[in-house]
């Protein structure tokens, strides 16, 4: 009798091969993982290497640049360019404040208004600190081609609702800050 040539795969080779398949998900899962910390330890490193030269966090001399990129920012427009929670620019102003890096002006009809400038002692941080001052997350990612942002952009929007991340501010909060 005569066999044919469709294969039928027996179930001990489909279980091998579904483990096998499932290994390698596993070492990719694994990988990913891996990689996750080494961009996240990597912010942090970042962040500690910028306090210990300049004296201010990652994000502070970050918030600094874009007052020095754009003087008079009100704290909403700092906190949209920073892409963080409105107060969490405040404190974070604060904090350049009490340094004495940075200025809150009231000025024009309306006194509600603050808007936000470089001190000459911040601007002199500013000059002397290490670049790029964004950032070292923002700068690689900046680096990428818009074909890879988007797909890292997609793949992180479904990570997140995959974890059902309950703490939807994280996202406006820096990695480097505490």
């Amino acid at each position: 009798m005569k066999q044919s040539n469709t294969s039928v795969e027996s179930p001990s080779r489909r279980a091998a091969h579904d483990a096998s398949r499932e290994g390698n998900r596993a070492e990719r899962v694994n990988r990913i993982v891996q990689d996750l910390r080494v961009v996240f330890r990597t912010v942090q490193a970042h962040s500690r290497w910028v306090e210990k030269q300049c004296g201010v966090s990652g994000a502070q001399l970050w918030a600094m640049w874009e007052l020095f990129a754009s003087p008079g920012l009100k704290v909403s427009e700092l906190s949209e360019a920073l892409a963080i929670h409105r107060s969490t620019a405040s404190n974070l102003l604060d904090k350049l404040e009490s340094k004495t890096l940075i200025r809150r002006e009231r000025g024009g009809p309306d006194q509600r208004v603050v808007r936000l400038y470089l001190t000459a002692r911040g601007a002199d941080l500013l000059a002397r600190a290490p670049r790029p001052a964004q950032g070292a997350l923002r700068h690689a990612l900046f680096e990428l081609p818009d074909s890879i942002l988007l797909t890292l952009q997609t793949a992180l929007d479904q990570l997140a609702d995959a974890m059902a991340a309950p703490d939807t501010d994280a996202a406006l909060h820096p990695l480097s800050e505490n």
